[in-house]
């Protein structure tokens, strides 16, 4: 994999799921590739989703004390973008043009914005090209 890559909030949930174990060992895996390669990256969004998460509906949530290191060690360093007027606006166009949901177009804005070639999402199309970013399932 070359270039820049984002990882969307449903691989960290995954890393964490052992009701599908294939799905957990792809994440994990892509998860540590990104802290390994300095390639992956989230924005302050997929740390949002993911600490709501991790909170309530885990099946046995996190503390959080388990929450701020894994804040610490795993999400923090991969943090690229944080929000601006010009962030949402992109958002706003995104969700106009390709008819996602808003919170699904700050995913997009926010791989766009990070440079990245890659999207990695469970979520969105596979194969769709917005831009120049590729939305990837990795689970396919």
């Amino acid at each position: 994999m070359k270039g820049k890559y984002f990882i969307d909030t449903n691989i960290f949930i995954y890393t964490f799921d052992p009701s599908s174990p294939q799905k957990q060992a792809l994440a994990r895996k892509l998860v540590a590739k990104a802290l390994e390669d300095s390639q992956g990256v989230i924005s302050f969004q997929v740390i949002q989703e993911f600490l709501n998460v991790a909170t309530r509906k885990f099946k046995i949530p996190l503390e959080s004390r388990d929450c701020t290191l894994y804040l610490r060690s795993v999400l923090a360093p991969l943090c690229e973008v944080y929000p601006s007027i010009e962030f949402y606006r992109e958002a706003l166009d995104i969700q106009e043009r390709w008819r996602f949901s808003f919170y699904d177009s700050m995913i997009v804005a926010a791989a766009i914005e990070a440079g990245c070639d890659i999207l990695f999402s469970e979520d969105l199309q596979h194969g769709m090209a917005i831009r120049n970013l590729t939305i990837e399932n990795p689970f396919r």
